[in-house]
């Protein structure tokens, strides 16, 4: 398998393409906004006018996109992935999207005789480009493995985890774990530089112990300065928020502390700070007291 096509060309998107080509594979793609197309084209990508003909110059078809109606769109609107359809075909969808509807889009997949994994992944641009990704596969089996030797070149870890839907559930859950420990590390830094404390100080001791993490020992260095290369927005994660709202009231349960996340978020947004790098957060925590409360009034 050495025709891949790949749509959506954000961040993710792009720097899994090019690593692609780097290695070799030949690549087909298509992005709604022409110019995030220009530096993949330049990397020797053949940049066509729809995800239809995307579909029909590849074996397999990765799409990254913003959420559940952008891969409806791209799958089954007029020029859309089930236009170009042919006997090897076989979609992946590396967007973060609600399990449900995961299960859904692959039902109407298969009424085209089409097989759908998912295939989402933990890890930004950064770590694309090198291939380093960590991927959650679930789907059909078989299908999987003849896309195996792909999947581990986006990927240093793949796991196979079964049926249609379970890959997204496995994403959700671990965005939650980022969400939460943005925010963690947020007030953290927030309290102790309040306090009088040098918060490089806070990061050594945390670090020192059983409660650091990645996000700790790299990023939250540059929360402190204020400094923040842009890997996935703050308003890219307030939507997946939303996501794994709306999959616990679906599945009838109550996840209090990412409802609480949501409604932080949400406000960050409306006061300008979607655009930057979801750790940014902190740039919302740390403003004055009784903005939340005038936000509800």
């Amino acid at each position: 398998m050495q025709k891949i096509g790949i749509i959506g060309l954000g961040m993710l998107g792009n720097a899994v393409a090019i690593h692609l080509i780097d290695l070799g594979f030949k690549i087909t793609s298509y992005n709604r906004t022409k110019e995030k197309t220009r530096e993949l084209k330049e990397k020797g990508a053949t940049i066509v006018e729809s995800p239809k003909e995307v579909a029909e110059n590849s074996e397999l078809v990765i799409i990254i996109v913003k959420d559940a109606n952008a891969v409806k769109q791209v799958s089954f609107e007029k020029n859309g992935i089930i236009e170009g359809n042919h006997e090897k075909l076989i979609v992946a969808d590396m967007s973060t999207i609600d399990p449900l509807e995961s299960k859904e889009i692959s039902h109407k997949f298969h009424e085209f005789n089409i097989e759908k994994l998912d295939i989402p992944v933990m890890g930004g641009p950064n770590v694309a480009i090198t291939g380093d990704l960590v991927m959650m596969a679930s789907g059909n089996k078989e299908s999987f493995e003849k896309c195996e030797k792909v999947f581990n070149s986006i990927a240093n870890k793949v796991f196979f985890l079964g049926e249609s839907g379970i890959a997204h559930s496995v994403k959700l859950a671990m965005n939650l774990q980022i969400t939460m420990l943005a925010l963690a590390l947020s007030e953290g830094i927030t309290l102790v530089k309040k306090s009088g404390v040098d918060p490089k100080i806070f990061l050594e001791i945390l670090n020192s112990t059983y409660f650091k993490t990645g996000m700790s020992e790299k990023k939250a260095y540059k929360m402190i300065d204020g400094k923040y290369d842009t890997t996935f927005t703050l308003s890219n994660l307030k939507k997946d928020i939303t996501t794994m709202t709306n999959t616990a009231k679906s599945l009838g349960i109550n996840l209090p502390m990412i409802t609480k996340a949501e409604e932080v978020y949400e406000n960050a947004v409306r006061e300008g700070f979607g655009e930057i790098d979801y750790t940014g957060i902190i740039e919302y925590i740390k403003k004055p007291m009784n903005r939340t409360s005038k936000n509800h009034e």
